[in-house]
Protein backbone atom coordinates (compact mmCIF):
# COMPACT_ATOMS: atom_id res chain seq x y z
CA UNK A 1 0.00 0.00 0.00
CA UNK A 2 1.47 3.32 -1.06
CA UNK A 3 0.64 6.35 1.04
CA UNK A 4 2.03 9.14 -1.13
CA UNK A 5 2.21 12.70 0.13
CA UNK A 6 1.32 14.99 -2.75
CA UNK A 7 3.05 18.34 -3.07
CA UNK A 8 0.46 20.98 -3.88
CA UNK A 9 1.39 24.51 -4.96
CA UNK A 10 1.21 27.09 -2.18
CA UNK A 11 -2.31 28.45 -1.92
CA UNK A 12 -3.85 25.62 -3.94
CA UNK A 13 -7.25 24.43 -2.79
CA UNK A 14 -7.76 21.01 -4.37
CA UNK A 15 -11.21 19.50 -4.02
CA UNK A 16 -11.61 17.56 -0.80
CA UNK A 17 -13.36 14.20 -0.95
CA UNK A 18 -14.66 12.99 2.39
CA UNK A 19 -13.31 9.62 3.51
CA UNK A 20 -15.27 6.41 3.53
CA UNK A 21 -17.42 6.44 6.67
CA UNK A 22 -16.90 2.72 7.17
CA UNK A 23 -13.59 3.56 8.84
CA UNK A 24 -15.55 4.77 11.85
CA UNK A 25 -17.57 1.55 11.84
CA UNK A 26 -14.35 -0.49 11.95
CA UNK A 27 -12.50 1.59 14.52
CA UNK A 28 -15.32 3.06 16.56
CA UNK A 29 -15.02 6.41 18.27
CA UNK A 30 -12.41 5.06 20.66
CA UNK A 31 -10.27 3.84 17.75
CA UNK A 32 -10.38 7.27 16.08
CA UNK A 33 -9.51 8.92 19.39
CA UNK A 34 -6.58 6.51 19.84
CA UNK A 35 -5.35 7.23 16.30
CA UNK A 36 -5.47 10.99 16.89
CA UNK A 37 -3.84 10.57 20.29
CA UNK A 38 -0.97 8.57 18.76
CA UNK A 39 -0.66 11.15 15.97
CA UNK A 40 -0.42 14.05 18.39
CA UNK A 41 2.10 12.24 20.56
CA UNK A 42 4.31 11.75 17.48
CA UNK A 43 3.92 15.42 16.59
CA UNK A 44 4.84 16.38 20.14
CA UNK A 45 8.22 14.73 19.51
CA UNK A 46 8.76 16.50 16.19
CA UNK A 47 10.49 19.79 15.52
CA UNK A 48 7.02 21.28 15.01
CA UNK A 49 6.00 20.62 18.60
CA UNK A 50 5.85 24.40 19.26
CA UNK A 51 2.80 24.60 16.96
CA UNK A 52 0.87 22.60 19.58
CA UNK A 53 -0.11 23.55 23.12
CA UNK A 54 2.70 22.96 25.58
CA UNK A 55 0.46 22.83 28.64
CA UNK A 56 -0.63 19.22 29.31
CA UNK A 57 -4.32 20.04 29.74
CA UNK A 58 -4.40 22.28 26.67
CA UNK A 59 -2.62 19.59 24.66
CA UNK A 60 -5.21 17.00 25.74
CA UNK A 61 -8.00 19.43 24.82
CA UNK A 62 -6.47 19.91 21.36
CA UNK A 63 -6.40 16.14 20.85
CA UNK A 64 -10.04 15.94 21.89
CA UNK A 65 -11.06 18.69 19.43
CA UNK A 66 -9.15 16.99 16.63
CA UNK A 67 -10.66 13.57 17.31
CA UNK A 68 -14.11 15.19 17.57
CA UNK A 69 -13.53 16.69 14.12
CA UNK A 70 -12.47 13.41 12.52
CA UNK A 71 -15.32 11.47 14.13
CA UNK A 72 -17.70 14.02 12.65
CA UNK A 73 -16.04 13.87 9.21
CA UNK A 74 -16.48 10.10 9.29
CA UNK A 75 -20.22 10.43 9.84
CA UNK A 76 -20.28 10.15 13.61
CA UNK A 77 -21.92 12.53 16.06
CA UNK A 78 -21.29 16.23 15.46
CA UNK A 79 -19.18 16.69 18.56
CA UNK A 80 -16.99 19.30 16.91
CA UNK A 81 -19.89 21.48 15.79
CA UNK A 82 -21.59 21.12 19.19
CA UNK A 83 -18.46 22.20 21.08
CA UNK A 84 -16.68 24.55 18.67
CA UNK A 85 -19.16 25.58 15.98
CA UNK A 86 -18.60 25.06 12.27
CA UNK A 87 -15.05 23.80 11.60
CA UNK A 88 -13.61 26.77 9.62
CA UNK A 89 -10.22 25.12 10.05
CA UNK A 90 -8.31 27.36 7.65
CA UNK A 91 -9.39 30.36 9.72
CA UNK A 92 -8.73 28.59 13.03
CA UNK A 93 -5.18 27.72 11.93
CA UNK A 94 -4.39 31.22 10.59
CA UNK A 95 -2.51 32.21 13.77
CA UNK A 96 -0.04 29.36 13.31
CA UNK A 97 2.78 29.38 10.77
CA UNK A 98 2.09 26.16 8.88
CA UNK A 99 4.63 25.48 6.15
CA UNK A 100 4.83 22.72 3.56
CA UNK A 101 7.47 21.09 5.75
CA UNK A 102 5.17 21.16 8.80
CA UNK A 103 2.42 19.58 6.69
CA UNK A 104 4.92 16.95 5.47
CA UNK A 105 5.78 15.98 9.05
CA UNK A 106 2.07 15.93 10.00
CA UNK A 107 1.39 13.59 7.10
CA UNK A 108 4.45 11.41 7.79
CA UNK A 109 3.10 10.68 11.25
CA UNK A 110 -0.13 9.39 9.72
CA UNK A 111 1.93 7.58 7.10
CA UNK A 112 3.43 5.54 9.94
CA UNK A 113 0.22 5.02 11.91
CA UNK A 114 -2.37 4.16 9.28
CA UNK A 115 -0.78 0.91 8.02
CA UNK A 116 -0.89 -0.39 11.61
CA UNK A 117 -4.70 -0.26 11.68
CA UNK A 118 -6.53 -3.53 11.36
CA UNK A 119 -8.98 -2.34 8.71
CA UNK A 120 -9.41 -2.97 4.98
CA UNK A 121 -6.80 -1.26 2.83
CA UNK A 122 -9.41 0.67 0.82
CA UNK A 123 -10.56 2.39 4.01
CA UNK A 124 -7.01 3.43 4.88
CA UNK A 125 -6.48 4.75 1.36
CA UNK A 126 -9.75 6.67 1.44
CA UNK A 127 -8.81 8.29 4.74
CA UNK A 128 -5.27 8.94 3.53
CA UNK A 129 -6.50 10.66 0.38
CA UNK A 130 -8.77 12.86 2.48
CA UNK A 131 -5.90 13.78 4.85
CA UNK A 132 -3.55 14.49 1.95
CA UNK A 133 -5.87 17.06 0.39
CA UNK A 134 -7.35 18.39 3.63
CA UNK A 135 -3.89 19.07 5.09
CA UNK A 136 -2.82 21.04 2.01
CA UNK A 137 -5.50 23.61 2.82
CA UNK A 138 -3.85 24.31 6.19
CA UNK A 139 -0.51 25.43 4.69
CA UNK A 140 -0.51 29.18 5.20
CA UNK A 141 3.16 30.15 5.06
CA UNK A 142 5.63 29.70 2.23
CA UNK A 143 8.42 29.41 4.83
Amino acid sequence: MELKINDYPFGARPEVTKPNKDLLKYLGESGIRNLVDDHYEMLRESKFSPLFPQDKDEFEAAKLRSSDFFIQVLGGPEYFNQNRGAPMLVKRHANFKITREARQVWMQCYQKLLPELDVPEELILSYWNYLDVFSSWMVNSEE
